[in-house]
């Protein structure tokens, strides 16, 4: 293993990470928008589509990652004319695994909005919509933002299944190169390279989610 494999192994992380987790919030924030205004104390309750939304999430949630690629394969292979082998046949499954995740951050983050504030806007006139585009989804921005930070490294997490479908990227090459290595790979330079990379990637992720937060949060609560 070289490391220009290294580097084509980075930039299939960083990726798929990026990739899964913006479809995952295409999915998922919607989704929980739905969930948040259905709810018992949203806009809109609906006890039954709220509980049948709600169970389809949390069966999602309650399906392992590994078990959920596996699933996929076909579908994969439907979009991209191969099922395994290459860094993006894993995209969709990571889709999956984090859509209910999502759905759920996003409907906490809106729950936390003040009512008072909604019933301002409310008082006003404003429609539901406006409610939700004027009030939930601003005033939630911090959290929502930070979430989206916990996803990403969640979904990095994820990627480690990539080597059971042969998937690549860096933690699954860890994983390889042991196997190749299983002697002296602690005493590999290469070894540890590939492992704080990994962290430094996760420390990355967590940083840039807390600095856009902090530009967000106009109560500077942040420190």
């Amino acid at each position: 293993m070289l490391f220009t494999d290294v580097l084509i192994m980075i930039a299939e992380t960083v990726g798929v990470t990026a990739l899964a987790t913006f479809f995952a919030y295409v999915l998922g924030l919607p989704c929980g928008v739905f969930l948040n205004v259905t709810g018992k104390n949203g806009l809109k309750p609906c006890k039954p589509l709220n509980a049948l939304v709600g169970l389809i999430v949390n069966i999602l949630r309650s399906i392992p990652c590994l078990i959920i690629i596996v699933l996929c394969i076909p579908l994969t292979r439907e979009f991209f004319g191969r099922g395994t082998g290459e860094w993006y046949t894993i995209l969709i499954p990571l889709t999956i695994c984090a859509f209910g995740f999502v759905s759920r951050m996003v409907e906490q983050s809106l729950a936390e909005v003040p009512a008072g504030e909604i019933e301002a806007i409310k008082s006003l006139g404003a429609t539901d919509f406006q409610v939700i585009t004027k009030v939930l989804l601003p005033e939630a921005r911090v959290s929502l933002v930070t979430g989206v930070a916990v996803v990403a490294v969640s979904i990095l997490g994820y990627t480690s299944f990539a080597y059971n479908i042969g998937a690549g990227g860096l933690i699954s090459g860890i994983y390889t190169f042991y196997t190749r290595h299983t002697g002296d790979y602690l005493s590999s330079t290469l070894f540890w390279i590939m492992i704080v990379l990994v962290v430094l990637i996760v420390q990355g992720i967590q940083e840039l989610g807390l600095f856009v937060a902090k530009k967000l949060d106009k109560r500077k609560i942040l420190k």
